[in-house]
């Protein structure tokens, strides 16, 4: 369990905080980064609003070096004290081009291949459609939820999709980076045979999701039961998400059909 408040080294120029935000969907909580940049400390992923003592761990930490603030995604857990900290800290935001609420705009607009503060912006959807990975030269690849490294990332149609994170996925497999630091749970290093693990486990859900639409009509729910064989109703609900953002992309590709009375079924 990390400690709450307390900045950690997870990489040179790079310190990590982790808000007070733990349920079975964020780990121990989100993680917020400090990242040493041009003109100074550039915070990534602020945390959830409402968290005062992280807040007052972030404006601590940086000091009078703050230069910007960072958002991976527009899920609040992440991005939920932008506006409180760029009030205190008095920086500009970026966050993505696409960023998708209205909570806040940035200042900054971020496009896929643009540059900020040393890290090379990716724009990764599949998670959230405005999901960004950011890279640096040496290997570090800040992940945000499109891998983390605890377990893995959920999807939700309409904004998340299925086949942009697979393609994602596959574009971050290709490349070589050293260390994942992800939105949610520890470092990784050596993380690419865990990329290919992912995508690996992904193909090998909508498999068996062809194997049990194969026997008949099935429901999400029906689908995501003989799945997943989960207890906590947080965790089947995400089963029935990622069962349902599955069958969506299937169904982009053809290999599926929804018919009468929310029953799927294998397209003909």
């Amino acid at each position: 369990m990390p400690e709450r408040g307390k900045p950690v080294e997870v990489a040179p120029g790079v310190l990590r905080l982790v808000a007070n935000n733990p349920t079975p969907m964020t780990y121990h909580g989100t993680n917020t980064y400090l990242i040493e940049g041009k003109g100074g400390v550039y915070v990534l992923d602020p945390g959830p609003a409402n968290d005062e003592a992280h807040a007052k761990a972030i404006i601590e930490a940086v000091g009078v070096r703050a230069a910007g603030i960072i958002v991976s995604h527009h899920h609040s857990d992440h991005f939920g004290l932008v506006p409180y900290l760029q009030q205190v800290l008095n920086v500009r935001v970026f966050a993505s081009a696409s960023f998708a609420d209205d909570t806040f705009r940035p200042d900054v607009a971020l496009q896929d291949g643009d540059e900020v503060t040393g890290l090379q912006v990716l724009h990764t959807p599949g998670h959230a459609s405005d999901h960004l990975c950011l890279g640096r030269d040496d290997g570090v690849l800040f992940t945000g939820d499109h891998v983390m490294t605890w377990n893995s990332s959920i999807v939700i149609p309409p904004d998340g999709n299925m086949g942009s994170y697979c393609a994602q996925l596959e574009r971050l497999a290709t490349r070589d980076d050293k260390l994942y630091l992800p939105g949610h749970g520890p470092p990784l290093a050596d993380p690419i045979p865990y990329a290919h693990e992912l995508l690996a486990n992904r193909r090998r859900r909508e498999l068996a999701i062809v194997r049990v639409l194969g026997r008949g009509p099935s429901s999400v729910v029906e689908l995501a039961s003989a799945l997943y064989r989960k207890s906590d109703p947080t965790i089947i609900w995400a089963a029935q998400r990622n069962v349902e953002a599955h069958l969506f992309k299937l169904r982009h590709e053809g290999v599926v059909s929804e018919a009468a009375d929310n029953q799927w079924v294998l397209s003909t």
